[in-house]
């Protein structure tokens, strides 16, 4: 038998010598090369989601993670080509003008943020506070008429099985006051200081090879893009985008997920806070210098973030350090992006009024039209777009003969005065 062709040989022996890729993972494990700068572009969604919830002050403290330099690479496609840093609204909602009705779909990265997470604020977190037990209030009474329902279906000779208690009913309406608008207020919570906490343990680890080793190629990746993270979230674009709308609004809107929704929030203006109108929209007014500006910042912060890939990938020694320091990065990113906040910590204070609600969503809005003119009405077409009965006609018609006559009457009264 011929012996076989040299490649052919060195192919044979290499699959059937375990030792030598038992080796080369041996050595990847220990010291892994490339995985950091291979994970430095994946995930960027998660730092701009994380960016959209802190920026506003001077000061971002948002940690060096993956991601960063997808992240830089996508802000510059965002600056050219939309003129904006700011993501869409992860929650869609709907924006109702309280006195003319007008809706508005959301694309506000607050608002959609409020909406989402109202559950978990509505009552600064207590299980026992208003609006939940006004929501346990109208289960109950809704689970009541099922009941009651069922009894005289069975009188009438049909099997009909005991309902079960419902998850939802009728329409819970919240309602809040607006308070002093604080636009450019990043929220000083446990989101904000967690980032300084990381960053400082973050420095500490990567000091650890350079103590033990001499090793300071960690240390000096470590703060180099930790620059880059505070740079990028210093942009004055971040808090223009984010608060782009008309202050000191006096006008009443409502804030929902749209008709089949269980809540809806009524905020009332005071002509202290944001007209939400406005945030809800695109910004339509683009300050071409300011733009251009912008542009230019993350074309450099961009091509940083590249010279710094490169640079990452140049180290061979000791980078699981570097992953460790990646990984706790992201940890805290993706804790950021995706934690809820209350309306105070988006500089948009709310102060709760009341709650109304009733087991038909008919019955909430009349409710609502009764204590707050228009309001109701206003919430009519998107919550029950369905053709009225002569009776609900009736109704919606003397409600607002009624809200007429109200405006009449603080008209002449303030006339008088």
């Amino acid at each position: 038998m011929s012996p076989l062709p040299l490649p052919a040989a060195n192919l044979v022996s290499r699959f059937f010598s375990p030792g030598v890729t038992s080796h080369e993972l041996s050595s990847q494990w220990q010291n892994p090369s490339d995985v950091f700068s291979v994970l430095l572009v994946l995930g960027g969604n998660v730092i701009q989601a994380a960016l959209a919830q802190l920026t506003g002050s001077k000061i971002t403290p948002i940690a060096f993670s993956f991601g960063w330099v997808a992240h830089g690479v996508s802000a510059v496609h965002s600056a050219v080509g939309e003129n904006k840093l700011m993501p869409i609204a992860d929650c869609q909602c709907k924006v109702i003008n309280g006195k003319t009705g007008y809706v508005r779909d959301n694309v506000s990265w607050i608002i959609g943020r409020i909406v989402r997470d109202f559950e978990t604020w509505m009552d600064h977190h207590k299980p026992d506070g208003p609006i939940r037990r006004h929501l346990q209030s109208m289960i109950a009474r809704r689970w009541k008429m099922d009941k009651a329902r069922a009894e005289e279906r069975r009188k009438k000779g049909e099997v009909i099985p005991e309902p079960e208690e419902p998850t939802q009913t009728g329409l819970c309406v919240s309602v809040y006051q607006a308070e002093e608008a604080r636009p450019g207020y990043p929220g000083y919570d446990l989101l904000y200081f967690l980032g300084f906490a990381t960053i400082i343990l973050q420095f500490g680890i990567a000091a650890i090879p350079c103590a033990l080793y001499g090793d300071w190629g960690e240390l000096l990746i470590t703060a180099a893009g930790t620059a880059l993270c505070l740079a990028s979230g210093s942009l004055s674009q971040w808090a223009k985008e984010k608060w782009t709308a008309r202050r000191n609004s006096r006008s009443t809107f409502i804030l929902s997920r749209g008709n089949g929704s269980q809540h809806a929030i009524v905020v009332l203006g005071s002509g202290k806070g944001l007209d939400l109108e406005d945030l809800a929209a695109v910004p339509t007014k683009v300050d071409i210098w300011a733009s251009r500006s912008m542009q230019i910042s993350t074309m450099i912060l961009s091509i940083l973030w590249i010279c710094l890939l490169i640079s990452a990938a140049g180290l061979s020694q000791h980078t699981w350090y570097l992953l460790v320091i990646g990984g706790i990065g992201i940890i805290e990113n993706i804790f950021v992006a995706g934690r809820w906040r209350r309306p105070e910590h988006f500089g948009i204070p709310l102060r709760f009024v009341e709650v109304l609600g009733e087991p038909k969503v008919m019955d909430s809005l009349f409710a609502v039209e009764e204590k707050y003119p228009h309001v109701g009405r206003a919430m009519l077409e998107t919550f029950f777009p369905g053709r009225l009965s002569p009776e609900e006609s009736r109704t919606w018609e003397d409600l607002e003969e009624t809200a007429e006559r109200r405006e009449e009457a603080q008209k002449k009264a303030g006339d008088q005065q």
